[in-house]
This record gives structure tokens, sequence and C-alpha cells, in this order.
């Protein structure tokens, strides 16, 4: 059965980092644009970040980054592995969330409602 499995959300302080895990089993994330999304308790889901579908083998895909996170998160890929990552450093309060993981076939723009996959979500929390 094909699907997105995240991990990695944990308890940090603030200013710590995690490093939030989107595995794929049963299809190739290298066709997918991957994307994080993330909603927090009583506020609307917001994308976080996007790596576009790779194009060949020499590129991972174009990476975006919404303003807030910009030189704070990191996407990657693992194509050997067939996941993304995301490395969040200097982490707030306010980057407590679910964080999900979406994919969508053949294109380099990352969705969540229009996703063709999408991961049950990992919890961060950021707090002393």
């Amino acid at each position: 059965q094909a699907q997105l499995v995240e991990s990695g959300g944990d308890l940090v302080q603030p200013g710590g980092s995690l490093r939030l895990s989107c595995a794929a089993s049963g299809f190739n994330l290298d066709y997918y644009a991957v994307g994080w999304f993330r909603q927090a308790p009583g506020k609307e889901r917001e994308g976080v970040s996007c790596v576009g579908a790779r194009t060949d083998s020499s590129s991972d895909g174009t990476t975006y980054y919404a303003d807030s996170m910009k030189g704070r998160f990191t996407i990657s890929r693992d194509n050997a592995k067939n996941m993304v990552y995301l490395q969040m450093n200097s982490l707030k309060p306010e980057d407590t969330a679910v964080y999900y993981c979406t994919a969508v076939r053949g294109t380099p723009i990352c969705d969540y409602v229009d996703a063709d996959y999408r991961g049950q979500g990992t919890q961060v929390t950021v707090s002393t």
C-alpha cells in the first residue's frame, strides 16, 4: 500500500532544532513535489516548505520556503532512502503545530488538498 509517513516530531526548547522525516513506500518520491504543511490549534493550515519533482538526476528539485521559515528551515531529499527531510533550526514557540508532508506527482508545486498522498502528521511542540 502506497503511503507517506512522517516522523521526528518532539518537544523542544525555543532555539532548538528538529529534523522531520517523510518516508514514502510504494511509490518513488523522485517524481513528486513534496511539501511540508503545518496546522496549529485554532489556526489555519499553512505551507512551510516544498521541493519540486526531480526533473533529472542532477537536480533534487526547486525548493520553496514560507517567509517566516527562510533561513531557519531546510528541505532536502534522500533519494536512495526515498525520503524527504525538513531540518528546523532556531525553533520558536509559534512553530508549534502538527506537521504534515504531502506528495503531488509530476509538478514543481506542492499542494495539500489535491495531493496524491498525505501523511498522518507529526507533532512539534516548542516550549520551555
